[in-house]
């Protein structure tokens, strides 16, 4: 998977493309400790590329979830396809998570 991260108005943005799986975890786990580094106000993953999520992808969304909950630090979703969408709620982690159908209303919910 190729993550890009990025600061925009104190919000670390993580564009994740590929395939979000175990493979995965440790470039997303690398590239998440480079967007904390920035100390920003708020995370958002950009899934708008993400073509599958396997169990150790929700697992990991479901750590970063409570972590951010433990901080006081919004973690937003947006872009989800209909496949990840489908996972999600399947697995009934959809309303868990606080999602967006695109980036640029996600990140205006961090107002």
């Amino acid at each position: 998977m190729k993550i890009e991260v990025q600061i925009q108005n104190q919000i670390a943005i993580l564009q994740l493309q590929g395939e979000f799986t175990v493979e995965s975890l440790k470039s997303f786990e690398e590239a998440l400790s480079s967007a904390r580094a920035a100390h920003p106000r708020g995370l958002l993953l950009d899934m708008s590329r993400v073509i599958l999520m396997d169990s150790a992808a929700l697992e990991q969304l479901l750590t970063l979830h409570e972590e951010c909950r433990r901080q006081n630090q919004p973690l937003k979703l947006a872009g989800l396809d209909e496949t990840c969408q489908k996972i999600l709620e399947i697995t009934r982690l959809l309303p868990r998570l606080d999602t967006y159908a695109d980036l640029s209303e996600a990140m205006k919910s961090f107002v």
